[in-house]
């Protein structure tokens, strides 16, 4: 069985939903989980517990010019992981990852998918980039 220390789960933060995905940071490789209702404290739990990741991800709103309105609020719910799972949280600029996630999707009765495609898009960056 290959060792879980480098699973790695990702949130795409919304109002009312929260997409999930989970990867290998060795691979370097994602795939979507379903989505959650927001806030989702006790369904991330259940994820936490299921995959045992070493780190949490997510994406963080970046506005071409000043603050992204969702934000704050992403930034809060990153420190909210942190403190409840005890994990690293890494945010990611996840600029233009819904739009690429609905490009990816047009066409297919995934619509409720996008947000945990969008997850699966900031955790590849993380893998590839490692830096927000």
């Amino acid at each position: 069985m290959p060792e879980q220390a480098r699973t790695v789960l990702a949130f795409d933060f919304g109002i009312k939903r929260i997409g999930v995905a989970v990867g290998e940071a060795e691979l370097g490789t994602a795939h979507p989980l379903p989505g959650i209702a927001a806030p989702g404290f006790a369904a991330i739990g259940k994820l936490v517990k299921e995959w045992r990741p070493s780190a949490l991800v997510v994406g963080l709103p970046v506005a071409e010019r000043g603050e992204h309105p969702l934000a704050r609020r992403v930034q809060r719910f990153a420190r909210q992981l942190e403190g409840r799972f005890r994990l690293p949280v890494a945010q990611v600029d996840e600029r233009y990852t819904s739009v690429e996630a609905e490009s990816l999707l047009r066409g297919t009765k995934g619509r409720k998918a996008v947000d945990s495609v969008a997850a699966q898009l900031i955790l590849e960056q993380y893998f590839h980039g490692r830096a927000a």
